[in-house]
């Protein structure tokens, strides 16, 4: 065991940050395909690998996993601590960004294609930066502005260039199908989760916030689907099927990806964190091609291509600013990894 700790201490930081980027950006295409293994697996006519049931089956994992790996960080004292306005920072965060956001995105796999989401969940990095410089008064110099402004034109152009399915509304004169609403919603109530946690939960752990943020967005889309479509709706939850699957996604991908992109802020500067998170839209659509044959359509092309480029501007201002070493917080944290990539189980 004391090998295999100075074995993992050897490896670099910037190779754990590259693995926990393509561990999150293959999670939508898995989710992806284990929806489509659920509909050749019927329970009683339904599919059990739904959206509902991986959200429950895969959070109830997640939680286990994640309550054994940071089990030293939610002890009596470390809850004592919480402040009023830490308490109720955790209860809005859990809300937004566990139950809504997963719920949206999630529900968005089900309706359109992964690219699309992937491509429309970019607006949540220049949206927390807005909303950031709006209400927390950050400061940013042009470059990185500039990317913001292409990243909302790069994602305003996939929303309303993609060709619109038989479920699609009008918005702005345009026709967009359900699916890319589904997303754009799940990465707004990111941004506005990743805002609070900034504003609120500077001093929380990591570990105690990403439990307690799975433990209320759990209990919050239980009851809300329980209320609204009844039992029925999670027919097929207590399947081998999904569980089996679940533990192996659960492990790997949230706990697996979270622990990788700690170690990697633990060796890293800023400037490196941002540089590999910048990859994860080329990523993920790599995956999408590679598990799921997903090919972009022209408007995600002319989208995407202009989303790179904000990208890249982004990343000219994040080389102009100088870092500080990055410090471990719920903020930090989960900022960098909810800015990544969508849903992760968490």
């Amino acid at each position: 065991m004391a090998y295999f700790k100075r074995l993992l201490q050897q490896i670099p930081g910037r190779a754990y940050l590259i693995l926990a980027v393509i561990i999150f950006a293959t999670s939508n295409s898995v989710t992806r395909r284990l929806i489509q293994l659920g509909a050749a697996n019927l329970v009683e006519g339904e599919n059990p690998i739904s959206f509902c049931n991986i959200l429950f089956a895969g959070n109830v994992v997640a939680l286990t996993a994640l309550v054994t790996v940071y089990r030293q960080q939610i002890r009596l004292e470390a809850w004592r601590k919480l402040t009023p306005k830490s308490w109720v920072g955790l209860n809005l965060v859990g809300i937004l960004s566990g139950a809504i956001a997963p719920a949206l995105f999630l529900l968005a796999l089900n309706l359109t294609s992964v690219n699309s989401l992937i491509l429309i969940g970019r607006i949540e990095p220049p949206l927390t930066l807005a909303l950031s410089v709006l209400f927390l008064k950050e400061r940013v110099n042009f470059w990185v502005v500039l990317g913001a402004v292409f990243a909302f034109g790069g994602v305003a152009l996939t929303l309303f260039l993609q060709q619109a399915g038989a479920d699609a509304v009008q918005m702005a004169g345009f026709m967009v199908g359900k699916g890319e609403l589904c997303a754009l919603g799940g990465a707004i109530a990111t941004a506005l989760g990743t805002l609070i946690s900034k504003a609120s939960l500077k001093q929380v752990g990591i570990g105690l916030f990403s439990i307690y943020r799975t433990i209320i967005g759990t209990i919050v889309f239980l009851v809300t689907v329980l209320a609204l479509f009844g039992a029925e709706h999670f027919i097929g939850v207590f399947s081998p099927i999904i569980w089996r699957w679940m533990l192996v996604y659960g492990i790997v991908i949230v706990v697996g990806g979270q622990l990788c992109w700690l170690m990697g802020l633990q060796r890293t500067t800023a400037s490196e964190v941002s540089l590999a998170s910048s990859f994860s839209p080329i990523i993920g659509i790599l995956m999408a091609y590679l598990i799921l044959a997903e090919v972009p359509t022209a408007a995600q092309y002319m989208g995407g291509t202009i989303i790179l480029v904000g990208i890249a501007l982004n990343q000219m201002g994040t080389l102009r600013k100088r870092f500080p070493k990055p410090r471990i917080s719920s903020a930090d944290g989960a900022q960098a990894m909810e800015t990544n990539i969508g849903y992760k189980g968490v």
